[in-house]
């Protein structure tokens, strides 16, 4: 018993038992070993956290827009947080720039285009930083103008822009500068009116449509439960749902495009209905209203257009007589809808649904009514 005690109680003599040093040397090599593994799992720590830290990239992106009336640039710095890009559609993440007349306007002079997108470039350059250039990208999308015109005046007028874009130092693809179509356009409107409300990644029920006034076209785009045909239906997936929108532009139903067809029915009707000595009337100008042609910018063949056809108009501000002219425009071929049901010409359209947003020519329009509805107040 007594020697089975001595393995646990210290020695008084200066002899030190192996069993003990034993034991010294396991406690020595625990704690080392823990202060090994404490120090790895803090360098872990750290580096993890800072590659956390550090996995938020700031980057920026160029789009160029190529409109009817006019072409701009818009300069979009954005955050990258863990592989997923943040947008700031604020004063600090987009900057525009815009410059008259659009893309379009230069069908009979296509090398006319490269001193306007050059402007836009440099404008782009002055807001992107210098060591981002070659890793920014920048695309042009032109859209109802351009589509106007015939497929080979579109290819001179966008090689004269890609040259431009080419010559830049910033990232870029001759692919990334086309004419869009006008299901597209609408489409990109809608992702980024929901990316911006909230809405894009929740019930499709609860995302807003978009109707979209353009200089030349109009786009119309929602999420509609109801059958459509395929050339009308796009499918988007977003996280755990997916959306089935309507989206179409109306080519020819822009503001501008749209008016000048309006004039020229006015004078085609009066023409057949009066005298040349009598003046027509243009119930959808105001009494008095000068067309300044000149502040628009049109195209030699436009601006020979609109004038042939204003110098045979005389503004007289009927409402009733233009609802009633502009609904004729919206209504014409509508007996060659090959479908159940047309809202404007030919065109399919399912029943609207849900919110709107209305925007481009729409928030010009609500703008100039409400500064009119206030000024009196002043």
């Amino acid at each position: 018993m007594e020697s089975a005690k001595l393995q646990y109680r210290p020695s008084r003599s200066s002899h030190r038992s192996p069993n003990r040093n034993s034991s010294k040397s396991k406690s020595r090599i625990f704690c080392y070993t823990s202060i090994v593994f404490i120090i790895a799992f803090l360098c872990y720590v750290f580096v993890f956290s800072s590659h956390v830290r550090f996995s938020v990239k700031r980057k920026y992106g160029i789009v160029i827009d190529g409109g009817s009336t006019g072409t701009r640039i818009h300069v979009f710095e954005y955050e990258v947080r863990n592989g997923v890009p943040v947008y700031d559609f604020g004063d600090k993440g987009l900057v525009s720039m815009r410059v008259n007349p659009g893309l379009s306007a230069y069908a009979e002079e296509p090398e006319m285009a490269s001193e306007s997108v050059g402007k836009l470039v440099e404008f782009g350059k002055q807001n992107v930083p210098q060591e981002y250039w070659s890793s920014t990208e920048i695309r042009l999308m032109a859209t109802a103008g351009m589509r106007l015109l015939d497929s080979g005046v579109q290819e001179k007028i966008l090689e004269v822009c890609r040259g431009v874009l080419r010559d830049s130092g910033l990232k870029f693809m001759d692919d990334w500068a086309s004419v869009i179509s006008g299901s597209d356009e609408g489409l990109y409107a809608w992702v980024i009116a929901n990316y911006a409300l909230g809405t894009l990644g929740s019930d499709p029920l609860q995302t807003t449509g978009i109707i979209e006034l353009g200089g030349a076209s109009a786009q119309v785009t929602f999420v509609s439960n109801e059958p459509m045909p395929p050339e009308y239906s796009r499918t988007i997936k977003f996280r755990n749902f997916t959306y089935r929108i309507y989206s179409h532009s109306l080519l020819q139903f822009g503001q501008n495009v749209a008016f000048d067809l309006l004039l020229e029915s006015l004078v085609a009707r009066g023409h057949h209905q009066a005298p040349e000595s009598v003046k027509l009337m243009d119930p959808c100008s105001p009494k008095g209203y000068p067309h300044n042609l000149m502040s628009l910018k049109l195209s030699p063949s436009s601006l020979s257009d609109r004038t042939r056809h204003l110098s045979s108009l005389y503004p007289s501000g009927n409402f009733s007589e233009c609802r009633s002219a502009s609904l004729s425009l919206l209504q014409k071929d509508k007996e060659s809808c090959p479908y159940k049901s047309c809202y404007i010409g030919s065109t399919f359209m399912p029943k609207l649904q849900g919110n709107f947003l209305a925007t481009e020519n729409f928030f010009y329009t609500s703008r100039v009514h409400i500064h009119l509805v206030i000024m009196p107040m002043c």
